[in-house]
């Protein structure tokens, strides 16, 4: 199956560019463009930028017949491909090859810094997505041939499960009708059925004068509470010292008036 085709894109175009023959180096220190001639530039003309794949090209054209001059393939960016001044930043070194594989040395100039920042912006993110594209493709061959996650079960290995222990719920607490809590009757006191001419649902409390007190309690579902007493200005308990026995008997029934209710 033959190989998918590269298409080539265009990156930049710059209408205006000078280029200047060099002379050649001789140390290793960097170019500087105050020795070429810049006043009298050797050619001018206008410079494309393109990528086919991930090499991009720096392409001097004719302005108007677009007929190639020069081009620089750029495999790498910073590079030998291109080399800045020290002096400037609108200046640049291009090494520029022929067909046949010959190279050299030129030098090419912007007439505006702007023009010099897009070129150099350009070329930054071409390669900038070159080596994205080199990160992904090293993952992916990883990913490949790394060693796998292994989930199954080994041999004689076995698994618990705790199925049906929930949490123990609290229990409720009690509660007496309408949310209160109901006294308990005092000590030595006698518990007498409910008088028959009542047939009111609230809960009753009935006491005698003397030392100790007879109480009723009857309960059901009204959230009222009635205390009766025949003596108001006596305890509601009585003495809890005297005996049950020593309570002597009622002389006569209580009057209805005796009846208090909260």
């Amino acid at each position: 199956m033959a190989a998918e085709a590269e298409y080539e894109s265009i990156l930049c175009v710059k209408p205006d560019v000078n280029v200047y023959r060099i002379p050649p180096r001789a140390s290793n220190r960097a170019y500087r463009a105050a020795d070429w001639k810049l006043d009298a530039p050797d050619w001018s003309g206008r410079m494309r930028i393109t990528a086919k794949g991930k090499v991009a090209f720096i392409k001097l054209e004719d302005k108007v017949s677009g007929e190639l001059f020069a081009q620089a393939p750029v495999k790498e960016y910073p590079g030998v491909a291109v080399e800045t001044v020290s002096d400037s930043s609108r200046y640049f070194v291009l090494r520029i090859q022929d067909d046949n594989g010959r190279s050299a040395f030129i030098g090419v100039g912007f007439g505006d810094r702007g023009d010099a920042f897009d070129f150099n912006v350009a070329l930054q993110d071409h390669f900038k997505w070159v080596k994205q594209e080199n990160e992904l493709s090293k993952n992916a061959q990883l990913g490949d041939s790394g060693p796998k996650l292994d989930l199954g079960f080994k041999e004689g290995q076995t698994i618990t499960l705790n199925i049906g222990q929930g949490k123990k719920r609290d229990k409720p607490r009690p509660q007496g009708s309408g949310g209160f809590g109901l006294l308990p009757p005092p000590p030595g006191g006698k518990i007498a059925p409910p008088p028959s001419s009542g047939s009111s649902n609230h809960n009753i409390v009935q006491q005698t004068g003397g030392t100790a007190t007879g109480c009723l309690l009857e309960l059901d579902s009204s959230n009222s509470n009635t205390v009766v007493q025949s003596n108001p200005s006596s305890d509601l308990w009585g003495d809890f010292s005297a005996p049950a026995s020593s309570v002597p008997p009622p002389s006569r029934p209580q009057n209805s008036t005796n009846w208090i209710q909260f």
